[in-house]
């Protein structure tokens, strides 16, 4: 099965795994995948994730976090789509919430967070939004 938006649609699981209290989703695993992943675990927003190698399509699994039994993440958007990709500079990168959420982008040295890529002094295209 051939996917248009394989990124939407991981958070597309990811919000509908949340919404429903699972306590873990599983996906077809990808590198960039892998990548929004560590993203997501280094920042706090899910406990863990790994890989399944052992069937012949590789599968990524993410353990989801709750807190007092309510979801960490209250909302992950899709930001760059395939028909409109959304790119910025280190400058205007977006705030969200004020700082209190972040925004996944993807740049040159790799996927960062919008503070590392601030930090960093390099744009990128904006992947999505989690608070």
């Amino acid at each position: 099965m051939s996917l248009s938006d394989p990124i939407g649609d991981m958070l597309a699981r990811i919000k509908n795994a949340l919404m429903r209290n699972h306590p873990k989703v599983i996906l077809p695993s990808s590198n960039f995948k892998i990548k929004i992943a560590e993203v997501l675990k280094s920042e706090g927003y899910i406990i863990d994730y790994k890989t399944d190698d052992k069937e012949k399509k590789k599968n990524l699994e993410i353990h989801l976090k709750y807190n007092l039994g309510n979801p960490v993440i209250k909302t992950i958007e899709r930001i760059s789509k395939p028909g409109r990709r959304i790119f910025s500079s280190a400058e205007s990168l977006p705030k969200i919430n004020n700082g209190l959420g972040i925004a996944i982008v993807s740049t040159s040295k790799g996927v960062m967070t919008d503070i590392d890529a601030r930090k960093q002094k390099i744009g990128g295209e904006i992947i999505c939004k989690v608070f």
